[in-house]
């Protein structure tokens, strides 16, 4: 603000608090000199929300003490956080590769929101429309059809053999040996059967992870992908 709007700020303020208004010349001049100061760098209002008045107003609303400079000072810098909490950076449109280009048009629009000059832009929300799919990044994933490319699954196989042997029988057209738990080992759904290693006295030793499933499991995993089918077909007339 400049000093014409600090006079007609505190003229403002004398018509909500006459405890406020300095009659003599000297102390009204020193009141200016001293509203200026410390609000210099506060705007008077902006285009987006910001009214030192309304500032001023919500402060005897809320307080029976006369205003000081801070009790406008507050609310202008709890404007300028809100707004720059709720700010996404945008990609500049400067060249990516100068950088004291790029740079600056960040610090400009950061600056425009936080001053109220310019709305915040807000963080793209993510959906999942497949009508709004990029057609280059379906066509890859129509081609992978999976996160893992088939050679990145290929190259981790002798890393999880449990898994690579689930992916092989499901592949097959076989049941699903891990969608069910398993009644030997007590292996649960998910998690591939386990070895048990006996000690001399009968006292399990170590549990390690078995490549494929106890065969009871995939009798029971087939018997329910049965069940399954049997209870989708429609029922005979």
């Amino acid at each position: 603000m400049d000093r014409r709007e600090i006079a007609a700020l505190l003229a403002y303020i004398g018509r909500l608090d006459p405890r406020s208004i300095r009659t003599d010349e000297g102390e009204a001049r020193d009141q200016l000199a001293q509203w200026h100061e410390l609000l210099g760098d506060v705007p008077m209002a902006t285009p987006h929300g910001w009214d030192a008045r309304v500032a001023a107003r919500q402060h005897y609303r809320a307080s029976p003490y006369q205003i000081q400079p801070a009790d406008v000072v507050r609310p202008w810098e709890s404007y300028r956080r809100n707004r720059l909490a709720l700010h996404w950076d945008p990609t500049p449109s400067a060249d990516p590769d100068d950088q004291a280009a790029w740079t600056a048009e960040l610090v400009g629009t950061r600056h425009a929101v936080a001053a109220g000059i310019a709305q915040p832009a807000y963080a793209p929300a993510i959906t999942s429309s497949q009508e709004e799919i990029n057609p280059r990044l379906q066509a890859r994933l129509d081609q992978i059809g999976s996160c893992i490319p088939p050679a990145a699954r290929a190259a981790l196989a002798p890393f999880r053999p449990a898994r690579a042997a689930r992916e092989a029988a499901v592949a097959q057209g076989l049941p699903d040996a891990l969608s069910v738990r398993c009644e030997w080992c007590l292996a649960p759904v998910g998690e591939p059967c386990r070895r048990r290693r006996i000690g001399p006295n009968d006292g399990v030793r170590a549990i390690t992870p078995r490549a494929t499933p106890h065969p009871g499991r995939l009798d029971l995993a087939a018997q329910q992908a049965q069940n399954t089918e049997q209870a989708q077909q429609p029922a005979l007339a």
